[in-house]
């Protein structure tokens, strides 16, 4: 019988599915994230087939070499997969895969959901009334700012930050800007959407910009110091894709001295942790990376993972394939 060992417990469509082909699988018994050395220790001596491991797993050669010359796949539960060294894989002949597309549409609704959250701000609202403050309208009263015909600017234009934009575009009549490494002109005639090649110009004339690159060495601290002194004074910055892309001290400092308007992230540079002066700012909107979270979105994650280890395990190529390792 093949053995599949998953990181952390996950909804029960993908489980169910590997089950239902025949093979054992092992969950971590606790819900949490794994350390480590627990991997290591969960993973040694066991010969499993495949690993169903989440983002919150560092997996590096270390990792690969507890799990045994067995296992033929690690299978991640998220769309990024910069938690796996893939040289590493392909040195062991480890296939990769990840869950594309299914997740697009509710990340994009949080995004949509995070700008008129802290466009109208919505948080600082709540917790106005619950701290007995309310009493009574006023016209000064926790002002915010119009969503409809103002500017959004997408800072990666993939399937999710395509998604944004036609919510923007078609929902709320917004001026839409990208800036991609590659443009898109299908994109720019559907949406009136505007090309920018330089990441300044969009941050000068974006009223709302919002975040959807992958992590890469290159884009790492995309958003810093500098990238938000160029912004406007009221501009929102809003992130959903990967902590490290801002720098979170910048991030604090810029909203502290009024340099933007404010801001509404998703995603931390060290998750779990955040940058503690966010605690103290009104000026921003914290969510616990939970873009993805909902039951259905999350099932159909589990369902992809799982497919694509049966596709692996029983000789094929799996649908989401990522990197180049050689087949085993």
């Amino acid at each position: 019988m093949k053995k599949v060992f998953v990181t952390r417990l996950i909804p029960d469509r993908g489980l169910v599915l590997l089950k239902k082909q025949g093979y054992e699988v092992v969950v971590n018994p606790e819900d949490r994230v794994l350390r480590r050395e627990e991997l290591i220790m969960f993973l040694e001596g066991k010969n499993y087939d495949a690993v169903l491991c989440l983002l919150t797993d560092k997996i590096d050669k270390e990792v690969f070499a507890a799990a045994g010359s067995q296992v033929k796949i690690f299978a991640n539960y998220a769309v990024g997969f910069d938690n796996i060294d893939l040289v590493a894989a392909r040195e062991r002949n480890i296939l990769i895969t990840n869950t594309p597309d299914v997740l697009n549409e509710t990340v994009a609704e949080h995004t949509f959901a995070l700008i008129l959250a802290i466009a109208h701000r919505i948080a600082e609202a709540d917790q106005f009334m619950r701290d007995g403050k309310y009493k009574g309208w006023g016209p000064m009263l926790l002002l915010g700012a119009d969503v409809a015909h103002s500017t959004l600017g997408i800072v990666g234009l993939g399937r999710i930050g395509a998604l944004v934009a036609k919510h923007a575009v078609k929902g709320f009549d917004m001026r839409a800007l990208y800036y991609d490494v590659k443009r898109n002109e299908d994109f720019e005639k559907e949406f009136s959407a505007e090309f920018r090649p330089n990441l300044d110009d969009l941050l000068r004339e974006a009223d709302f910009v919002s975040i959807h690159v992958p992590l890469l060495p290159s884009t790492k601290h995309l958003i810093n110091a500098d990238s938000l002194a160029k912004m406007k004074k009221t501009a929102y910055l809003i992130n959903t894709s990967r902590g490290p892309v801002i720098d979170e001290h910048a991030l604090e400092q810029a909203l502290e001295k009024g340099i933007i308007g404010g801001a509404a992230i998703d995603v931390f540079e060290n998750e779990p942790l955040m940058d503690l002066g966010f605690k103290n700012l009104d000026k921003i909107i914290v969510t616990p990376h939970i873009a993805s979270a909902t039951e259905e979105t999350r099932q159909k994650m589990g369902e992809v993972a799982a497919r694509n280890i049966v596709a692996a395990l029983e000789g094929q190529t799996p649908p989401n394939l990522v990197g180049t390792p050689g087949q085993k």
